[in-house]
Parts: structure tokens; C-alpha cells; sequence
């Protein structure tokens, strides 16, 4: 997936309201305000003075000129904090037979209607072969060592995305929940369990039901984000 637009650099003045974020430009110091598209917690990843990468735009539709994409990490690392960017890379890796646990299926439909009020990200079919119902979820939190870990607040929502799945599962198809993890200075993923407990119990009743959990890095530069390497879950 390739960034539009080249990015820009700046130093984050403040995160608020969840999808706002006050910058400074660099080079010439100007303050504005950009589109943050993100409405978790960000552990981490908002404090004042962190270098940015910001994405313009120049569509007069848009209030905002500026979208929030990469935060500066040390060692010469990168978070994408897009929420909305881990399923168009997924959905090119698919397409390109990247994610081997997933490669068999040749059809490929995004956002389809199933459960009782939610949408599948991802339902894979092919000829002699069960559907597979695929949820992606972004990773970016890191508290220690090169663990990363999800979820990075409560979301119930995800706790219900998990149960549906279960569901899925019992009704004779394939479920796998894949774990994108948007951040370059990781090796390993487990549950923020501490953060989120009825999650934890969530993703242990799917497991037990047979949901199947991967987890995949990313390759991340100022051009784009693309799929990585598999990353071992310790879950």
C-alpha cells in the first residue's frame, strides 16, 4: 500500500477529541491541525514533541490539509497509525498470495454482512473448499522488549468480533483472526489482558471454538506500508 501523496515532517503538539491532532510543520514552524485516524488509545505513540509524518491533501472537500500517518520511533523505526491502512494491506497481500495460511482461496470479498449486526472483513471462498471468514485488526502497542500487544484499550466491539467468529465456526466454516502489527521494532504478539479482560476471555472462548489467530509484521517506509514476516504469538 503506497501513501498518495509524499509525506511531510512534524513534531506533534497534542492529540485530542481522538481524531484531532495539533502539529508544528517543519522547516517552517507553522501550526495546524490534522486528521488523526485513530480512535484508540495510542499508548505511546501521541506524546508532545514526537516526530510525525503527515500525509496533505488538496481536496477542497476535506477540512482538514493535513492526515497523520507514521510516528517516529527510536532506533530508526516506524508506527503507521492509520486504523483504516491494515486492511488495504491485507487485502493486497491476499491478492497476492503473501499470507501463506491464507493463499488456497481464490475468491476474495471485502466488508461482507454476516452475524447478527457486523461485517466480516474479509470472506474468502473457492471451489471444494469451506468459506473463511477473516477479521484483521491493527496492532501497535508496545509497552516492553519487542512485544507487541492488542488491544491497546477496551473494545468491545472486538470482543464481539471474536464471538462471531466462534459462531461461524460452529456453523461448519473456517475463521482466522489476523493480527497486523503496524509498528517495525516488534518480534512477538500477546494479549493486553491487563488492558482489556473481557477481551482476553473473548479470544479464549473463540480459540477453544476453533478460531484460528495469525500474526503478521509490516514493512514500513514514508513511500507505504506493505505485509512483513509472520511474528510468533505467545498467546
Amino acid at each position: 500500500m503506497r501513501f498518495p501523496s509524499p509525506l511531510v515532517p512534524a513534531r506533534l503538539v497534542r492529540r485530542y477529541k481522538r481524531f484531532l491532532a495539533d502539529v508544528e510543520l517543519e522547516g517552517t514552524g507553522e501550526l495546524t491541525v490534522a486528521h488523526c485516524p485513530n480512535p484508540g488509545a495510542m499508548l505511546g505513540l501521541a506524546e508532545p514533541g514526537t516526530r510525525v509524518w503527515l500525509e496533505p491533501n488538496d481536496d477542497p472537500r476535506k477540512k482538514l490539509k493535513f492526515g497523520w500517518r507514521l510516528v517516529e520511533l527510536p532506533g530508526g523505526h516506524l508506527a503507521g497509525i492509520d486504523t483504516g491502512v491494515p486492511n488495504r494491506v491485507v487485502s493486497e497481500a491476499l491478492a497476492a498470495g503473501a499470507i501463506s495460511e491464507l493463499a488456497a482461496w481464490d475468491n476474495v470479498r471485502p466488508e461482507v454482512r454476516y452475524a447478527e449486526k457486523s461485517r466480516i472483513d474479509f470472506l474468502l471462498s473457492g471451489a471444494g473448499k469451506p468459506d473463511v471468514y477473516v477479521e484483521v485488526k491493527n496492532v501497535h502497542l508496545r509497552r516492553e522488549s519487542d512485544l507487541a500487544e492488542f488491544p491497546d484499550c477496551v473494545t468491545a466491539r472486538g470482543a464481539r468480533h471474536l464471538d462471531d467468529l466462534a459462531a461461524m465456526v460452529g456453523e461448519g466454516h473456517r475463521a482466522v483472526m489476523v493480527y497486523l502489527v503496524q509498528r517495525t521494532d516488534c518480534g512477538r504478539f500477546d494479549l493486553a489482558r491487563d488492558l482489556d479482560p473481557a477481551y482476553g476471555a473473548a479470544f479464549d472462548r473463540a480459540r477453544k471454538a476453533g478460531v484460528e489467530a495469525i500474526c503478521y509484521g509490516t514493512e514500513i517506509t514514508r513511500g507505504g506500508v506493505e505485509i512483513g514476516a509472520p511474528i510468533p504469538l505467545m498467546v
